[in-house]
């Protein structure tokens, strides 16, 4: 693992903590790093209606769209969860992403012995819906 990932990571780790996943028991980090370094955490939060929780993918990336950076700002998004997988994000996170990131944002996802595999988000999304979709 090279340097800038042992430090996120690291930071993953802590984030991890954050997360309210009282329901289904899973906890997911995610930090959203933009192209000045500015970096956005975010959690998965459960509530009794799954519907209504949120994903940490859609957390960091809408904290961020929060104070002003949009998908030009986008560099990468890390991920974690504290299990031997690797996960990608989930088909809602994958349409958000879409939305709101370039097909060329990185996905950086750590297990929790930080085994870690990286996917460009454009190789995620065959044949996805998008805004020209709509027209």
């Amino acid at each position: 693992m090279n340097d800038s990932f042992e430090i996120i990571f690291k930071k993953l780790n802590k984030v991890i903590e954050n997360s309210s996943s009282k329901y289904y028991h899973y906890p997911v980090a995610a930090i959203l790093e933009c192209t000045d370094g500015t970096l956005y955490s975010g959690v998965n939060i459960e509530t009794s209606s799954p519907g209504a929780g949120i994903c940490a993918e859609r957390c960091a990336v809408f904290y961020a769209m929060a104070n002003g950076f949009r998908k030009e700002h986008f560099k990468r998004i890390y991920l974690f969860n504290k299990t031997e997988n690797i996960i990608t994000p989930c088909y809602v996170c994958r349409q958000a992403l879409n939305d709101y990131c370039n097909p060329d944002l990185e996905i950086v996802s750590f297990n929790i012995v930080g085994e870690s595999k990286m996917y460009r988000l454009g190789d995620l999304l065959i044949e996805s819906f998008e805004e020209g979709s709509l027209k």
